[in-house]
């Protein structure tokens, strides 16, 4: 028997690498393996050979599932076998190469274990024959226990992203395929297959999440062989992946979590990962003042610099001028591809308020949406060749008045390169440096195609290469990825730009949802949160200023509203929540993020802890009426049992309402002593809140004192 693993922080991948191969193991690390071979037997009514989990689900080999790979030349060389890899190691990585002679395929298989125990696995498929060979897909899978019996997938919409969704796992496939052209509001961040119940601390599971932006599918699969999987990959349309003799098709990598601590578990391995890279953000995450819902398309120098300044007397660090600074951009239907400063709004360009902004000392930020264009537009009008179109002429539908630049074309993609970079160019020879561009892209892209030829996939990979060609010739230069808020979250374009915004909801209980469950897959200071106005132009909800900042606190903090409406208590608040996360966001953005189980849902305790257990910070919220009396007493998840913390309340602003009780718990002004052991374990008493009310709460290790 060849065997070989990939194992550490807990979690081992063992293979059996001799004829076709096979999983033998993805889970706990159960140490060195067996020398004799562990076979299942032969069944009644069944192939005349023990089932195996392969690594390469083929139908060649007697798999009736789902396969890795589909494709062909016009009809021939569907069924392809490979077998017998040779085996390349390095540090806690392995390669299988192998080649199917008949069908003129050679295979490779990357798989590395990543910091902190996240394994990750891709293909890459090479046409050694003599035609074209069509990719229609090419997914990665991994076996998972067969104790797990309960699925998780996200759901949702347009400022609403990322509902949970719970589901028994049973026989067949539960497959989530997204075709919007974009990872999509309603995408499954994580697909995770668990023991019954599994929560925030507790279960058994297995999590996929697929690193691309584009089309994709991300399924469970249970037969009666048995077997259990968990797999994803890319969705090519017809015709788009096409290699000709001697070309390779790469997919993207599939990350696959295992851990015995439930969704936190899953959690830490994906946080450690991501902040192990080497493009990883380093700097210090500042706040950030976004112009959007403070002055929408009404851009005035004098209204701006006014913002400007009530910016930085809050303590803002970076400044970002939204929409409608561009071409004919007054409102949404027009102007948009048309990257020029607007002579009529900007007559001395960007350069005065940039200028401003950064004598007040802060960076400035700029809104794009480079991958469209408004039908109303000089690039629409004058190049409609550059707009994307599968039909002939026929356009694909408008979407918030705007088409789909078609980035494949070289000389589109060139003019709107030559473009941004002459906005940054501009403003860098001026001494006003553009530090950050909020990168938008508000429109599904269906029905894609160029030059009669489905272009979904070339177009992903263009906007990724526009990114990274944009950063490269602007020193510094920093991207969020913004897709109608929330639609494009995922690891593919994190190896792009440097965070994401989760939703364009700033409403503050539609947003301790959503970031719930984007930071079960990305760390906080990846994610943009900021506290928008007091009633949110999503919802019409309305909320107290302390429910919005300790809700925005817990990510890359910012602010988007007017905030020269702050007066009064109002305004020290705000000051206090931006000391707030100025204080604590090197915790915030290096600590180990947790979330308490509660039994009732209508309570919300989560936090982060330092990765040397000196401190931790959570907030406490209430999120709806609950049908208790009150809170109880609440254990503080993931602080040393061995340490001993003095846990004090922050009640920002201390604002009338935040409290319903005739008197606090007795340590709520002075403090409340304990070893972590106990605190984790039994708690202590909490405030009973109004609805939709929070308060923080800091733990200091005595000895940190």
């Amino acid at each position: 028997m060849s065997l070989h693993s990939l194992s550490g922080h807990g979690v081992a991948l063992i293979l059996q690498t001799a004829g076709d191969p096979a999983v033998v193991h993805f889970g706990a690390d159960p140490g060195d393996p067996p020398e004799q071979e562990s076979t299942g037997p032969v069944l009644h009514s069944n192939y005349d050979h023990p089932l195996t989990l392969p690594l390469w689900p083929q139908a060649s080999a007697g798999w009736a599932g789902t396969p890795f790979l589909e494709g062909g030349r016009g009809g021939r060389d569907t069924s392809v076998s490979f077998a017998n890899p040779r085996v390349t190691t390095g540090e806690s990585q392995l390669t299988l190469s192998t080649t199917d002679a008949q069908t003129g395929l050679k295979l490779a298989t990357d798989l590395e274990l990543l910091p902190g125990g996240l394994l990750r696995l891709r293909h890459t498929l090479t046409n050694i024959g003599e035609d074209g060979y069509e990719v229609r897909a090419l997914n990665a899978m991994l076996p998972v226990g067969q104790q797990a019996t309960e699925l998780l997938d996200t759901a949702g919409r347009w400022s609403r992203e990322r509902s949970e969704q719970r589901l028994p796992f049973g026989i067949g496939t539960h497959a989530r395929t997204g075709r919007r052209g974009r990872t999509g509001h309603d995408a499954p961040l994580l697909l995770a297959a668990g023991t019954p119940g599994f929560a925030n601390r507790r279960g058994e599971l297995w999590a996929a999440h697929l690193g691309w932006s584009g089309n994709s599918t991300v399924f469970a699969e249970r037969s009666t062989n048995p077997s259990h999987l968990l797999g994803a990959g890319e969705l090519p349309g017809t015709g788009e992946i096409v290699l000709e003799t001697g070309q390779s098709h790469i997919s993207p990598w599939v990350y696959f979590a295992y851990s015995d601590t439930g969704l936190d578990g899953v959690s830490a391995r994906f946080h450690t990962y991501l902040r192990s890279r080497a493009n990883h953000p380093r700097r210090t995450r500042p706040v950030v003042l976004n112009t959007w819902e403070a002055v929408y398309f009404q851009h005035d120098l004098s209204e701006l610099i006014s913002l400007a300044e009530a910016a930085a007397e809050a303590g803002v660090e970076r400044f970002v001028l939204d929409d409608g600074w561009f071409g004919s951009r007054r409102d949404d239907t027009s102007g948009l591809g048309d990257w020029q400063v607007s002579p009529q709004v900007w007559p001395e360009g960007l350069t005065p308020l940039i200028s401003q902004v950064n004598a007040l000392g802060m960076e400035f930020g700029l809104w794009v949406e480079p991958e469209m264009a408004n039908p109303d537009s000089e690039l629409a009008t004058g190049h409609p060749d550059w707009l994307c179109r599968a039909r002939g002429d026929q356009l694909a539908p408008t979407w918030r008045n705007q088409y789909v630049v078609d980035l494949t074309i070289p000389a589109a993609y060139a003019h709107i390169f030559t473009a941004l970079d002459t906005v940054l160019t501009d403003a860098e020879r001026a001494g006003t440096p553009i530090a950050f561009l909020k990168w938008d892209q508000n429109r599904d892209q269906t029905d894609m195609a160029s030059a009669g030829r489905p272009s979904q996939h070339r177009q992903t990979l263009a906007a990724y290469t526009l990114m990274d060609e944009l950063k490269a010739a602007h020193s510094g230069l920093e991207i969020e990825a913004c897709s109608s808020g929330g639609a494009r979250v995922d690891l593919g374009v994190l190896e792009h730009a440097d965070r994401v915004w989760a939703s364009d909801s700033n409403d503050a209980l539609e947003r301790q949802h959503i970031q719930e469950l984007t930071q079960r897959l990305l760390p906080p200071e990846l994610v943009g949160q900021h506290i928008g106005p007091a009633t949110a132009h999503t919802s019409g909800r309305t909320h107290a200023l302390a429910f919005r900042g300790i809700t925005a606190l817990f990510g890359h903090f910012g602010l988007e509203w007017d905030i020269r409406e702050a007066q009064g208590a109002d305004r020290q608040t705000l000051h206090q929540l931006v000391g707030l996360y100025r204080k604590h966001r090197r915790l915030l953005h290096s600590g180990v993020s947790v979330r308490a189980d509660l039994g009732d849902d209508a309570f919300s305790l989560y936090g982060t802890v330092a990765a040397d257990g000196s401190e931790a910070l959570y907030a406490f919220a209430l999120l709806r009426s609950s049908v208790g009396v009150g809170p109880g007493v609440m254990a503080l998840p993931g602080l040393r049992p061995e340490k001993t913390y003095r846990v004090s309340a922050i009640v920002p602003g201390n604002e009338p309402g935040t409290f319903i009780h005739r008197e606090p718990p007795a340590w709520l002004n002075n403090g409340f002593v304990a070893t972590g052991n106990y605190l984790s374990t039994v708690g202590l008493a909490l405030p009973a809140l109004n609805p939709e009310r929070a308060i923080l709460l800091h733990a200091e290790a005595l000895e940190a004192l």
